[in-house]
């Protein structure tokens, strides 16, 4: 959470950070990896200031930036599995929201994170592709709903609502959401398959 004078400046760092990474992710997965490490490392770091030290939450915010950055960054092949782990997770929200459960077992949601993290160790190409696409297409979309100050959006951002994290769970109103999500992410594995991320000859 960054300081009300500080949103529109980090959202636009966001929707930059999401279409980098929805159509190059691939060729640029260690910048990636870096700009995702450290928008977790500052929301992390700076989460754990007051809301009114607004000097502190800027330092720890920066501090937990670097060093979530760093972090991934030299972990190149944790971050690989981690991004295997998260799309074997998201697998398993999505099959049990479409079956019209809440939420999937723990077993299941374990299960397929370690399938996921296998998977992406041995299909790393192709992992790193559709997992750079998705997740920069749904950074791009919070990233672009925040700086469009869309009051439905903000409504949910300070009521705690978990769409701004679940892609597969749209803010109420927004039911575009989910279909532009998915748009996003094809058009981003697209780009990366035919032109950003084709390898080298």
């Amino acid at each position: 959470m960054l300081p009300h004078a500080f949103e529109l400046p980090a959202a636009l760092l966001i929707l930059l950070g999401g279409v980098v990474s929805c159509l190059a992710g691939y060729r640029l997965f260690k910048i990636v990896l870096g700009i995702y490490g450290f928008v977790l490392g500052a929301m992390l770091a700076s989460s754990a200031m007051g809301a009114t030290n607004t000097t502190g939450m800027i330092v720890a915010a920066l501090i937990g930036g670097a060093c979530g950055a760093l972090l991934l960054v030299f972990a190149y092949f944790i971050g690989i599995a981690l991004v295997g782990a998260g799309l074997g997770a998201l697998v398993a929200h999505v099959a049990w929201s479409a079956s019209g459960r809440a939420d999937p077992p723990w077993l299941a949601v374990v299960v397929l994170s370690i399938l996921g993290a296998i998977g992406a160790m041995f299909l790393q190409r192709y992992v790193i592709i559709v997992a750079t696409a998705f997740g920069g297409a749904w950074t791009a979309i919070v990233g672009g709903l925040a700086i469009s100050g869309d009051r439905g959006a903000a409504r949910a951002a300070s009521a705690g609502d978990v769409w701004i994290l679940y892609p597969t769970t749209p803010a109420p109103g927004q039911r575009w959401v989910p279909i532009a999500w998915i748009v996003l992410g094809l058009i981003g594995t697209g780009v990366q398959l035919g032109i950003t991320g084709r390898k080298r000859k």
